[in-house]
C-alpha cells in the first residue's frame, strides 16, 4: 500500500517531487487535511498558515520547474512559537505577545524559507518557553499523540507533537534546559539540540540568553542533519554565533561506529529513573558497542549540583530578559491611568503563573546583597560543570545516557508541584549549562506503549558525531518506524 503522503520524511519527499510524483502543492494539501483531520484532538498549532503555505507550495513548484533544486525546496514544516515570523503572529504561548505581530523573521526562520521551506504554522509552547509539559502555554495543553491524556513534553510540545501526529515533516523547537530532546523522548521523534553559537538566536524571544539555542524535530536523524546544515552558521545579527564552517551534516551519517568510544556516566544511571528507561537505555547503548563501538564508563561529578544551577541562571536572565514586556511599547497594555500601574497591571494580567515565579526567582537571585550568594555562585559551579564535560570528551568521543527519568506522565499529574516538574529536565539541562549539543532518538517503549528517549551527547560543535552515532542505533533499530494513531475527526 502506498504510503500516505503526510508520512513521508523529508528525504522521501524531496525525491519523491524530484522524480515528478507529486508537487509541493499536492504534499501540502496532504498535510493541511492531516491537521483538520487530527489537531482538534492533538493541538500541536497555535496559529495555522494555510493560505501562505498554499502560496509557499505553488511558489515552490514554479522553483522546481525553472531548475531549482534548493535543499528544502517544498517541505512543510512548524515552526515553535517562540520564532519571530514577519506578518505571523508569534505568542511565546502568553497573553501579553496574543496579537503581537513581528515586523521581521529570525535567521533561522528566514535560512529555512530561503531553502525552500513551506509554513504550516506555529506550535504551541509553554508560555516563553518555560516549561516541561506545554500546560504553561496560556491558550491551551497540547497532548501526547501516543496517549491524549499524558503530556507531550515541552516546551517544544507542539512541534514535537505536529511531529508525532505526522501533522508536518519536521518542525523548528528551541532547548534552554532540554525543551527539544525532552519533548523528542515524550513524543518518540528524533530531537536535536545544536551547540551553542551554532546556530543564530536573532529572532528567538529570549528565555535564557546564555543558555538558549534553537534545534530541530523530526522524523528520523537524516532530516534533522539536513534541517541543521541549512540553518547553521554565523550570523552578524547574533555575535554569539560560531564563524566556524557548517559541514554538510549529512555526510557524517556513514552507519559506522566501529571506534568510536561512548561514554557511561555513572550520574545518569540512579534510583527513580523508571526500570524500562534504564532497560531501554542500556541495550540501546548495547547495540552500539555490537556495532562496534567501544563502551568507556565515566563520571560527570558535578551533575547533582546542576538542577540549582540551572534555576538561579535560567531565572536570573529571564527576569533580565522580560523586563522589556511592560506594556508600552508592544503587546498587551493593561491601560491603566499612571505608568506604573500599568506597568503592574500589564505584567500581572499579561505573564501566567509559571513565568511569574520563574522572575520572581530571578530577581531575587540578582538582588542587592543576594548576588553573590547565589546568580554567581551559581555560575561558578556552571564552568565546573563545563569543565566536568571537558575533561569526559577527552576520554570518549559522545556520551549516552537516558533523555528523562520517565516516559510521559498524564496532563494535571505535577502541575501543583514546581519541583517535581522541574526534576524532569535533570539529564537534559547539564548541556545546556556547557553549552554542548545533544539528541534524543527512539530507543523503545515502555508497558503502557509510551515512548523512550536515548540522548547522545557530544562535545561543543561536535554534531557531526552525535548525528553519526544516532543515526548508526537508528539504522540498525526499528523504534523510527513506529508512529502513533491519534483519533480522526471527520470534517
Amino acid at each position: 500500500m502506498r504510503q500516505a503522503l503526510y508520512e513521508l520524511t523529508i528525504h522521501e519527499a524531496l525525491a519523491g517531487m524530484r522524480a515528478g510524483d507529486f508537487t509541493a502543492v499536492e504534499l501540502t494539501q496532504a498535510l493541511i487535511e492531516r491537521i483538520t483531520q487530527v489537531d482538534s484532538q492533538v493541538k500541536a498549532y497555535l496559529t495555522l498558515t494555510v493560505e501562505l503555505a498554499l502560496a509557499q507550495a505553488e511558489a515552490a513548484d514554479a522553483r522546481r520547474a525553472a531548475g531549482d533544486d534548493a535543499p528544502l525546496l517544498g517541505v512543510p514544516l512548524a515552526i515553535k512559537d517562540v520564532l519571530c515570523t514577519e506578518g505571523v503572529r508569534t505568542t511565546c504561548g502568553s497573553r501579553i505577545l496574543e496579537n503581537f505581530v513581528p515586523p521581521y523573521t529570525a535567521t533561522a526562520v528566514q535560512r529555512l524559507a530561503d531553502a525552500g521551506m513551506v509554513m504550516l504554522g506555529k506550535t504551541n509552547t509553554d508560555e516563553f518557553a518555560m516549561g516541561s509539559s506545554t500546560e504553561n502555554s496560556a491558550y491551551f495543553t497540547t497532548r501526547n499523540p501516543w496517549d491524549l491524556t499524558r503530556v507531550p513534553g515541552g516546551s517544544s510540545g507542539g512541534s514535537s507533537a505536529a511531529v508525532a501526529a505526522q501533522e508536518a515533516l519536521a518542525a523548528l523547537g528551541t532547548d534552554t534546559g532540554g525543551s527539544v530532546r525532552l519533548p523528542a523522548s515524550y513524543c518518540g521523534v528524533v530531537g536535536l539540540k545544536p551547540s551553542y553559537g551554532r546556530v543564530s538566536r536573532y529572532g528567538l524571544v529570549a528565555y535564557g540568553s546564555s543558555l538558549d539555542q534553537i534545534g530541530v524535530l523530526a522524523k528520523d536523524v537524516r532530516d534533522a542533519a539536513l534541517i541543521l546544515t541549512v540553518m547553521a552558521g554565523h550570523d552578524p545579527q547574533d555575535s554569539t554565533t560560531m564563524p566556524t564552517p557548517v559541514p554538510d551534516y549529512g555526510q557524517a551519517l556513514t552507519g559506522d561506529v566501529r571506534g568510536l568510544r561512548i561514554g557511561l556516566p555513572q550520574e545518569y544511571f540512579i534510583a527513580g529513573v523508571q526500570p524500562e528507561v534504564a532497560t531501554a537505555v542500556h541495550a540501546a547503548i548495547d547495540t552500539l558497542a555490537a556495532l562496534g563501538a567501544e563502551v568507556v564508563p565515566i563520571s560527570l561529578p558535578n551533575t547533582d549540583k546542576a538542577l540549582p544551577v540551572y534555576y538561579l541562571v535560567a531565572t536570573a536572565e529571564a527576569s533580565a530578559n522580560l523586563a522589556r514586556f511592560d506594556g508600552v511599547r508592544y503587546g498587551y497594555s493593561a491601560g491603566a491611568d499612571s505608568i506604573q500601574e500599568n506597568y503592574r497591571m500589564s505584567r500581572g494580567q499579561g505573564f501566567g503563573a509559571e513565568v511569574k515565579r520563574r522572575i520572581m526567582l530571578g530577581a531575587y537571585a540578582l538582588s542587592a546583597g543576594y548576588y553573590d550568594a547565589y546568580y554567581l555562585k551559581a555560575q561558578q559551579v556552571r564552568t565546573l560543570i563545563k569543565q566536568d564535560f571537558e575533561r569526559a570528551f577527552e576520554q570518549v568521543d559522545v556520551i549516552a545516557c537516558p533523555v528523562a527519568p520517565t516516559t510521559a506522565f498524564r496532563i494535571g499529574e505535577k502541575a501543583d508541584d514546581p519541583l517535581a516538574m522541574y526534576l524532569s529536565d535533570v539529564f537534559t539541562i547539564t548541556l545546556n549549562l556547557a553549552g554542548m549539543c545533544g539528541i534524543s532518538v527512539p530507543c523503545g517503549f515502555d508497558h503502557a506503549g509510551l515512548p523512550i528517549g536515548l540522548q547522545i551527547m557530544g562535545p561543543h560543535l561536535g554534531e557531526a558525531v552525535v548525528l553519526r552515532t544516532a543515526h548508526a542505533y537508528e539504522q540498525a533499530t526499528a523504534w523510527h518506524k513506529r508512529w502513533p494513531q491519534p483519533p480522526i475527526v471527520e470534517a
